[in-house]
C-alpha cells in the first residue's frame, strides 16, 4: 500500500494532529463539509467512528461510497446533506469535529458566527475542533464588505485575523491547542489553522 493510498489527500494539518495523537482510532469524528472525503480515508481505515456531512449531495454520497470501498460498515445515518449552521447531528456527538476550508465561504459574521457555533455544538466536552479557513494574517487584500475581503483568483472570502480568533476562543471558553499557524500562498491566500479544545464542565 503507498502513503497515498494509506492517507489519501489529507490535509498536513490534520495529519499532524494525528501523529501528536489528538485524532485517534476509536474516536467520534466529524467532518463538517467533507467534500469528496480528503482527510477521512486514514480515519475510516484506522477505525475511527466517522461522520460526514456537506451541502453537496454528490460528496456526500461520495464519502459513502468511500467508506464501503474500504470496508467499513457504518449507519446511512452517519452521512448528511445539510449546512453547518443548521447542523443537522446531535449536540455533544463528536470527540473531534473537522472543519477544513469551508468557514471563509460565510456570507458575512452572521453567517460565520452561526457556522462556528454548529460546530462547537456538536462538540462534546474535552473534544477538538479543527478549522483551516482563510485568514488576513500576512497580506493585505481589499476589503468590499465588513470581513469580505478579494483574495487572489478574484473570490470574495470572509477572512479572519488574529485578533479575532483570539476573541472567539475567549468568547467560547476554549483552549488552543497550538498556536495560530497560517500557511501564505504567494499574492493568493493566507490559509489558518485554528485548533480548540472544549473546556469540560
Amino acid at each position: 500500500m503507498t502513503i497515498q493510498d494509506q492517507f489519501g489527500q489529507i490535509d498536513i494539518y490534520v495529519f499532524d494532529q494525528i501523529l501528536r495523537g489528538n485524532i485517534a482510532k476509536g474516536m467520534r469524528v466529524l467532518d463538517a463539509g467533507c467534500g469528496y472525503g480528503r482527510n477521512l480515508v486514514y480515519l475510516l481505515r484506522e477505525g475511527c467512528e466517522v461522520f460526514a456531512m456537506d451541502a453537496d449531495a454528490e460528496g456526500v454520497e461520495h464519502v459513502r461510497q468511500l467508506a464501503g470501498s474500504l470496508g467499513v460498515a457504518l449507519p446511512a445515518g452517519n452521512f448528511k446533506v445539510g449546512c453547518i449552521e443548521e447542523m443537522p447531528f446531535p449536540r455533544e456527538l463528536a470527540d473531534v469535529v473537522i472543519c477544513n476550508s469551508v468557514l471563509h465561504f460565510a456570507r458575512d459574521e452572521q453567517q460565520f458566527r452561526a457556522m462556528l457555533n454548529g460546530l462547537w455544538q456538536a462538540l462534546r466536552p474535552g473534544g477538538m475542533l479543527f478549522c483551516r479557513l482563510g485568514s488576513r494574517i500576512g497580506m493585505d487584500f481589499e476589503r468590499v464588505r465588513p470581513n469580505i475581503f478579494v483574495v487572489g483568483d478574484g473570490s470574495e472570502w470572509f477572512l479572519v485575523d488574529e485578533e479575532m480568533l483570539l476573541e472567539l476562543t475567549d468568547e467560547m471558553n476554549a483552549v488552543l491547542v497550538d498556536p495560530l499557524k497560517t500557511t501564505i500562498v504567494q499574492d493568493y491566500r493566507c490559509m489558518t489553522t485554528w485548533v480548540l479544545r472544549k473546556r469540560r464542565a
